[in-house]
Order: C-alpha cells, then sequence, then structure tokens
C-alpha cells in the first residue's frame, strides 16, 4: 500500500476507536462505515490528482476529513473559526470524495477518466445550498380541488374568506451549516411576517447539537412571542436526541404532536393540525 493509504488506514482506526470510547458502539459503527468508504473512494481517486500543485489542498482537506470525524465524538456547538477551517471543508470534501468512487474505480483499471474534479464542483454546489436559505411563498386553494378521503369541514357560523396564513420551516438542521445564531434570525422573520400558525416539520438537530437543549432553545426563542400558533412534529435526526428536542421545544412554548391531533383558534378560524412522528418501517401503515 502507499503511504497514503497507510495514514488512511491509521486516521480511520484512531477515529473508530475514539468514537467507541467516548461515544458509544452504535456511533462507532456509524464511523467505521462512513470514513471506511471515504477513506477506500479516497485512497482510489489519488491517482487522478493532477497537477502536482493539487496535492497540497487534497492533503490538507484529507486530514480535515479526519480532524471532524474525531471531535464528533464529543457532539457541541463549534465556534465559526472551526466550522470554517474544519467541519465545512470537512463535510465538502467527504461529499465530493464519494461521489468520486466511478473515477476511481476507472482510474484503478488503468484508465484516465475525463474532468476527474467534477464530483467536486458538484459537492461544491451542494454546499453553496447549504449555506444559503431559501424562502419560498405559495399560495394553496383547495375548496375546488377533489382530494380523495379528504372530508371538507364546514363552520358552523359566520365563514372567514381571508387566507390562511401560514409559516413552515423545515428540516434547519442545527449544526455547522446553521448556527443557532442564523436560525434565530429565520425565526424573527418568521414572527415578522404575522403568521396565523407556524408549523415546524422537524429535523431540528445534527451530531453537533445533540448534546443540550441550550442551542436549539436559543435558535427557536422568537417563537415565543407567538404563544398557542407554534407546532412541532419529529423527524427522523430528532429520534437520536427526543428529549434534547422535547425541552428546547417545551421551553419556548412550541406544542409538538407526536402522532397526535389538536385544534388551533386562529383569526382565521379553528384549524385541525395533525402531528405525525417519524417512523422508518411501515410508513404507509403508520399515517393510515
Amino acid at each position: 500500500m502507499s503511504l497514503f493509504s497507510w495514514f488512511s488506514l491509521a486516521a480511520w482506526l484512531a477515529v473508530v476507536g475514539n468514537a467507541l470510547l467516548l461515544r458509544g458502539r452504535l456511533f462507532a459503527m456509524f464511523a467505521a462505515v462512513m470514513v471506511g468508504l471515504y477513506s477506500w473512494c479516497a485512497a482510489a481517486f489519488t491517482p487522478l490528482v493532477r497537477p502536482a500543485t493539487v496535492w497540497p489542498v487534497f492533503l490538507v482537506l484529507h486530514a480535515a476529513v479526519y480532524v471532524h470525524m474525531l471531535l464528533l465524538a464529543r457532539p457541541a456547538m463549534r465556534p465559526l473559526l472551526y466550522r470554517a477551517l474544519i467541519s465545512i471543508p470537512a463535510s465538502f470534501f467527504i461529499a465530493g470524495t464519494l461521489l468520486s468512487l466511478p473515477w476511481g474505480i476507472a482510474a484503478s483499471l488503468g484508465l484516465r477518466p475525463p474532468v476527474p474534479f467534477v464530483p467536486y464542483l458538484l459537492a461544491l454546489v451542494g454546499l453553496v445550498q447549504s449555506l444559503t436559505a431559501r424562502r419560498e411563498d405559495t399560495h394553496l386553494i383547495i375548496d375546488e380541488v377533489d382530494v380523495p378521503g379528504l372530508l371538507r369541514h364546514r363552520p358552523a357560523g359566520e365563514r372567514v374568506e381571508r387566507p390562511l396564513r401560514l409559516v413552515q420551516i423545515s428540516d434547519p438542521h442545527l449544526g455547522p451549516f446553521m448556527s443557532v445564531e442564523r436560525l434565530r434570525a429565520i425565526c424573527e422573520r418568521a414572527v415578522a411576517a404575522r403568521p396565523d400558525l407556524v408549523l415546524l416539520t422537524g429535523d431540528f438537530l445534527t451530531m453537533e447539537s445533540q448534546s443540550s437543549a441550550e442551542p436549539l432553545r436559543r435558535a427557536l426563542e422568537p417563537l415565543a412571542a407567538l404563544p398557542g400558533r407554534v407546532y412541532a412534529c419529529r423527524g427522523n435526526h430528532d429520534l437520536e436526541a427526543p428529549l434534547v428536542v422535547q425541552e428546547a421545544l417545551q421551553r419556548n412554548g412550541i406544542r409538538l404532536l407526536v402522532d397526535e391531533e389538536t385544534t388551533a383558534d386562529t383569526p382565521g378560524g379553528e384549524v385541525e393540525l395533525l402531528g405525525f412522528d417519524f417512523v422508518f418501517r411501515d410508513r404507509e401503515a403508520h399515517l393510515a
């Protein structure tokens, strides 16, 4: 094996051993698979790293991946400098290297596939998307659309004709790409929109933000200005630290619906809300 491969193997063993020691068997299994696949793809891609001036950049990013995975064994929200120098570049490089597998296989067969750095360009596009927030305004009209199985509710009193104003915040993934300050600013804009309801549709956390409820509590704090109007359900990542999510939501007066139904009073009338929890199997049966 090359010196690069020996270094990668040693770093992989260090990551897995550190994960097992500090965070337990489940995280160690995740680290073994993720970093193992990454290391294999990186070793396969190395014959295509040209010109020689690219090698130092490749090696620095390669080392950042192992530093990032080593420190993930102790979950914590990292400062901006660490995110800029380690976790964000490492996440970008992991994605690009995993995407490079077809190029690496071709190189192992003695081929020289064209434009070998396309996978990293694709990863760069994903990085830019992750660092920017999109606001979308959607107008929904359901009264004139036939939805099978949906029973229309006709209020007994006077019908309110004005539209219901909803804000949905989904998949913030508090961590390297979504800081407390950034999510807090998104919540402030949600409050400023003067919605009838705010719906938080899960995946609040990442592996960095699972250790304490305080970062998520601070990020969602502006929503406390809308008592009785903010509801949430959980995504798959929230099941890794359900008590952290529950505490952060409760401390801001946000109602978490876990396979529950409730009715919210709004200026537009009563609204029935159903919060389905995430399940890994038999989702259709679960929803039914």
